[in-house]
Order: structure tokens, then sequence, then C-alpha cells
């Protein structure tokens, strides 16, 4: 378990209150994107999942419905089905990197579902594949750090549930002939 911190961290502050063990792990902010990072930090994409914000489209009169999605790297998001159909929405998409950084309040490459602003009560699904890892990397709310943990410790958090089908395995590409 990482050492209490001194300075208020709402990420770092969450993870104490729910007694989640975790490691901080240091990132160099260029190398923050999950395929830079793995490679980088000798971290198997199968152990690093990406918290990706999807936004349906709002029905008219209605707030646009958004979801935090934790997918492992070697896997993609199904946006246009299980995900649409669980926003309940006619479209889903990925929010862009401004919208992320607002309603999160963090940069892309260093998102979490840990230490989310006020206000901001997004359900957080998991792909059922994630809770299958060991341990897996997240986002540390900011570019220059990431988070080790056991899956079952997002599980903990408020609005959160693993869902079957979030995301499909993408199968590894052949190396290019030389």
């Amino acid at each position: 378990m990482t050492p209490p911190h001194d300075a208020s961290d709402p990420v770092l502050d969450q993870l104490e209150a729910l007694d989640i063990e975790h490691e901080v792990m240091a990132c160099d902010p260029a190398l923050a994107d999950t395929a830079d990072f793995c490679a980088a930090y000798n971290i198997d994409p199968a152990d690093s999942a990406n918290a990706i914000l999807v936004a349906g489209k709002a029905r008219e009169g209605e707030e646009r419905p958004f979801a935090l999605c934790l997918v492992l790297a070697t896997h993609r998001l199904d946006v246009n089905g299980t995900v649409r159909r669980r926003l309940g929405s006619r479209k889903a998409s990925f929010a862009g990197a401004d919208e992320t950084a607002t309603l999160t309040g963090m940069q892309i490459g260093g998102v979490t579902p840990f230490g989310l602003p006020d206000g901001c009560t997004v359900p957080i699904w998991i792909d059922a594949d994630v809770m299958a890892r060991n341990r897996v990397v997240v986002g540390g709310g900011s570019r220059d750090r990431k988070l080790l943990l056991p899956p079952v410790g997002l599980l903990a958090l408020p609005g959160a549930e693993a869902v079957n089908y979030l995301a499909r395995l993408v199968p590894p590409q052949p190396s290019p002939e030389v």
C-alpha cells in the first residue's frame, strides 16, 4: 500500500477512504498514452485498463447521458452495442478531450474513476475481463502517474459495476513482413 500523502489529492484521498490496496507508479507525461506507457514501463497491455468517457445522444429536453467505461488495452469498447443500449441512447460516441477534461477534471492519458469531482455522478462500467486480471494499471488522475491495484478495488467505487461484453478482445495484428 502506498504511504499516506501530505497534500489534498482527490484520487489518493478516495483510494485511502475506500481502503483500496494500491501502488502509485510514476510516469513520464509524454509516455502516458497506453501503448507508449506499456512499452516504456514493460507492462503487459492485458494488465492495463483504459478509462474511457462515453457520451450518448441526448433526448429532447434531457441531459446528455455519460458513462465512464474501463476496458483492457487489448480490448475494444462496444460503443455502438452494449454501451449505447445501457445508456438508453440512439447513438453513443467517445467523449472528446475537452468534454472529458470538463466532466472529470482529468486529461486523457490520466483519466481514472477515482477522485471524480463533486457533481460528476456518471456510472462506472467495468468490462468483466478487467475483473479477471490479478492486478491492473489504471490512470492516476494526471498524466504523470498510474495506479496499480487489484480490480476488485474498482467495484468499491460508488456507481461501479462489472458488465459482461462491454468490450471485445482485439485479435493481435500479425507483424509486417520485412
